[in-house]
């Protein structure tokens, strides 16, 4: 079966409205157009994300339903509880955001998520052009990464999108046991702190399902996140700092 999508102008950064997006496959809206900053910025406002494979034209989606973590419904496992008070690692704010997505990048995955929320094997799916994309955005402050260390060595970590009162995650990577879960928990506290309404997970697999990611029908999704920019944001939140030592559930 063909599938008939707008075709996005390189000199216009405007998308369809999302309520176009297909349901099968679940929530591909558009095609083409860049990656730029001003773009990915407009998209990432309007719940929108890019997404496609190495030799493919950039696809973005908008899914139905809609993966999301609130503070209200955020979970730690007891066993994790209990590691949190005594690990040994220090974790930072944009210390390393290269570092961060290049790992990402390269850490080869057992799986990949799908549209309709299922994993096959499959590779790595950050592309060269996507780095070089959210690093430029990383320099215009809109993306920010989580910071694991252990002494020098930076062994887990993960990054993602803020546009307005709303973190949107993209990846994550570990390197020694629980580090992209000690990430996770902190990203999470820091984002509570701060007045971040909640976290876009965009789709929802097992481990995130874990810290209690439930999915909402799109609409839903697109009425929190307009509410949340009527609040007032500063990215000056996103400082590179040293997080405490000790994340507290």
């Amino acid at each position: 079966m063909m599938i008939e999508l707008p075709l996005l102008s390189r000199h216009d950064i405007a998308f369809p409205n999302v309520d176009l997006a297909l349901d099968e496959p679940n929530g591909l809206l558009a095609f083409g157009g860049d990656l730029s900053c001003k773009r990915l910025r407009n998209a990432y406002r309007l719940g929108i994300f890019p997404w496609y494979s190495k030799g493919e034209p950039i696809l973005w989606w908008s899914p139905n339903p809609r993966a999301i973590i609130t503070y209200d419904r955020f979970h730690i496992s007891k066993s994790l509880r209990k590691w949190l008070g005594k690990h040994a690692y220090r974790v930072t704010i944009n210390h390393a955001f290269d570092h961060v997505i290049d790992t990402c990048s390269s850490i080869p995955r057992s799986s990949i998520k799908h549209d309709d929320g299922t994993e096959s094997a499959n590779g790595v799916w950050i592309n060269a052009d996507m780095i070089s994309a959210y690093k430029a955005l990383h320099r215009e402050n809109g993306a920010h990464s989580i910071e694991v260390w252990e002494d020098e060595q930076l062994v887990g970590g993960l990054y993602g999108v803020c546009i307005g009162n709303v973190f949107c995650g993209e990846s994550m990577f570990h390197k020694r046991t629980n580090a992209s879960k000690l990430a996770f928990v902190s990203l999470v506290q820091f984002c509570k702190t701060q007045g971040i309404h909640f976290i876009d997970c965009q789709l929802e697999n097992p481990y995130l399902q874990s810290f209690g990611c439930f999915a909402i029908p799109r609409n839903d999704f697109q009425q929190r996140l307009q509410h949340a920019y009527t609040t007032p944001y500063s990215e000056n939140i996103w400082h590179p700092q040293v997080l405490p030592t000790l994340v507290k559930p």
